[in-house]
């Protein structure tokens, strides 16, 4: 019995690694960004935007939506789903006030195997970098994260839950969401 409790005790650092890395894997595949580190930009910012509307958050606003309205019904519809908008967003009033381990910090987590970035505009004539990624599970989509990199502006969206892209387009302008260039096809007449 005393060896079998001495040979427990050597196996338990082993099995509080694998639980950790478990946990850390499970961590970084979330499609709810870690961005709260970001805060300390805001002492350096001129203007800043930060969102927080969790799934409680988000039925609740739902019910604000009137269905008897169609742009209101559209917008109840996609936060039906959604679990969570985190929006960061900083403006300062001179180039390199954040550096590029601030962007870091949030790009390191969308390099996991279920995060892919989509889009990319860069702009040589301003500076301005957008990247647009999914996080998908299986064929659903259940996150989109937003960097816009500017030389004198940084901003993170963070839209968890499943995303329906054709109605993604609703949610621009609201809750802090920018408008993210997503344009409804016109409908074909027959």
């Amino acid at each position: 019995m005393k060896k079998l409790f001495q040979t427990s005790w050597k196996l338990a650092p082993a099995l509080l690694i694998l639980l950790a890395g478990s946990a850390m894997t499970a961590w970084a595949q979330s499609p709810k960004l870690q961005i709260d580190q970001l805060d300390v930009l805001a002492n350096r910012a001129s203007e800043t935007v930060d969102v927080k509307l969790d799934e409680r958050l988000m039925q609740m606003t739902a019910k604000f939506f009137s269905d008897k309205d169609k742009d209101d019904a559209e917008i109840k519809a996609v936060l039906k789903g959604i679990k969570g908008i985190y929006v960061k967003s900083f403006t300062f009033e001179k180039e390199g006030e954040y550096s590029p381990a601030e962007v870091d910090s949030v790009v390191s987590q969308l390099r996991s195997s279920t995060w892919s970035k989509i889009l990319t505009v860069k702009s040589k004539k301003d500076g301005a970098n957008v990247d647009v990624y999914l996080n998908m599970v299986g064929d659903q989509i259940t996150g989109l994260a937003v960097l816009s990199i500017e030389p004198k502006e940084f901003t993170v969206v963070n839209i968890v839950g499943p995303i329906d892209l054709e109605k993604l387009s609703s949610l621009e302008g609201q809750f802090g969401v920018p408008d993210l260039g997503i344009e409804e096809e016109p409908k074909k007449k027959n």
